[in-house]
């Protein structure tokens, strides 16, 4: 009999962590013999990953996204353009369908930002791939970091951070009143006999106008499977975890340590049910991890010292100065990184001036080496049985519920974690068999729950349903 004082044991999210470049979150790798990161141009690179990782039973593949270039460090894009760090690199939607019509099951979260898209034009497209995958789609939701993005985009410079996140507030209401108000679910006749297509008392403008966008409508989709893809959000700063408690269904999270990110897993749990009535245990936390495994510990360690010897620490300073917005060539060799105030990603910022790595203190030296292979994130090295140890410690310590798995080499460090780490989570009962909806949407089998392809009733965009049935009248868009 289980102690009633024993953690929950929980069944793991687990995503392939990737983005439309080469390397992603080990800069420099690209040039190990065994790595195939650069073909990310090709489409058959990213359909023989979707069918490799449907196969063996990854809940979807989240693919992350930049709008600009990693010009920080040394004040210029060659780091990043010599390294390839996020340099050069494609957009991710386009890819989706591609990935959708050779897998039946696994979902697919998509980066796109708030602060440079315009909603009615994002919601078309996403509606578009969401009605072209099943209902497999997830939107991760971000407001971008990078000021090359903003020049690119006509600014001098990104707007504040909060200021990205008031916008993003007022975003997420357009697309909700696109994807749930402007369509009743039964708007779609296709009365042959009258010769009715769509009814058209049964779709109707929204009318938003607001400090930031002005939005007449009607969406130009029709309801997709899911209406609003699948939430998902990265960013843990205060506003950005206002932002998660109310509208995020899983959160992304990429910390060296538990101890980083524990204080605002429990807080955004606890604002979400205080503040929004929301359930916070449901909102599903995925910590960024790489593993590195072996058949035996030294198999491991022997791999992460051959990749090491591929890593670009250019690379990583260059990644490191676009997510904090400090130019690590203006530190000296044994000067301590300082906590300063970031209009990049300042929850990255603080994570690494309060928490130091082991015994050693952040130089731009032990910064370069931690980021140059896996990014932000730990990682875990060794057999199947330490690897799942260490999953287990951020599950304890931090209340996580998943993994996105960054890679090393492509795609063979998911090779790996299909070969080795699978079975053992299995054999825990962390992972589950099969999707508990075969050919379901994203949501049902995130969440393991039959017939949920639409969010929960206790998540704000539950209050813009134009149900079947239900007249404008009675229910007119919500503000």
């Amino acid at each position: 009999m289980t102690s009633s004082t024993e953690p929950r044991k929980k069944s793991l999210v687990l995503n392939a962590f990737v983005e439309m470049c080469s390397g992603h979150q080990s800069p420099g790798l690209w040039r190990h013999p065994d790595d195939q990161s650069s073909r990310f141009n090709e489409v058959s690179h990213w359909v023989e990953l979707a069918k490799l990782l449907e196969e063996a039973k990854f809940h979807g593949i989240f693919i992350a996204d930049v709008l600009g270039g990693y010009d920080v460090y040394k004040g210029s894009l060659d780091p990043a353009i010599i390294s390839g760090a996020q340099w050069p690199v494609n957009e991710p939607l386009a890819v989706v369908s591609a990935m959708a019509a050779v897998t039946k099951s696994i979902g697919f979260g998509v980066t796109v930002s708030t602060t440079y898209e315009q909603p009615y034009h994002l919601a078309r497209r996403l509606s578009t791939v969401d009605h072209l995958s099943g209902g497999r789609l997830g939107w991760n939701v971000v407001t971008s970091y990078l000021d090359s993005a903003a020049r690119n985009m006509g600014r001098t410079e990104q707007p504040q951070h909060d200021d990205r996140y008031a916008q993003a507030e007022e975003y997420m209401r357009v697309m909700y009143k696109l994807f749930e108000s402007s369509w009743r679910d039964d708007a779609v006749q296709l009365d042959a006999a009258r010769g009715v297509y769509t009814a058209p008392e049964l779709v109707r403008r929204i009318d938003h106008a607001g400090a930031f966008f002005r939005v007449p409508g009607p969406h130009l989709c029709q309801p997709s499977p899911q209406r609003t893809p699948l939430v998902l959000q990265a960013g843990t700063s205060k506003a950005g975890k206002l932002f998660a408690a109310q509208h995020a269904e899983a959160v992304f999270v990429s910390a060296h340590a538990p101890a980083v990110c524990a204080g605002a897993v429990a807080e955004i749990r606890e604002t979400a049910r205080a503040r929004f009535g929301r359930d916070g245990a449901a909102i599903k936390f995925l910590a960024l991890v790489t593993p590195v495994l072996g058949r035996t510990e030294d198999e491991a360690q022997q791999k992460l010292a051959e990749y090491r010897r591929y890593a670009s620490h250019e690379g990583a300073l260059a990644l490191f100065g676009g997510w904090t917005g400090i130019d690590l060539d203006q530190y000296g060799d044994e000067e301590e990184l300082r906590e300063v105030e970031s209009n990049a990603v300042r929850s990255t910022v603080t994570a690494y001036a309060k928490f130091s790595p082991g015994t050693k203190k952040w130089t731009k030296h032990t910064i370069a080496e931690h980021v140059s292979i896996g990014g932000n994130g730990p990682v875990i090295v060794g057999t199947a049985s330490q690897v799942a140890d260490g999953l287990q410690t951020w599950v304890d310590e931090a209340d996580i519920d998943g993994f996105n798995f960054a890679y090393a080499l492509f795609p063979q460090s998911f090779k790996d974690i299909i070969e080795f780490l699978l079975p053992e989570l299995r054999r825990r009962g962390l992972f589950w068999d099969g999707y508990t909806v075969p050919g379901g949407t994203y949501r049902e089998n995130f969440y393991g729950e039959p017939g949920l392809k639409r969010s929960p009733s206790d998540h704000v965009s539950s209050k813009f349903r134009w149900l079947s049935g239900v007249s404008a009248e009675s229910h007119p868009v919500p503000e």
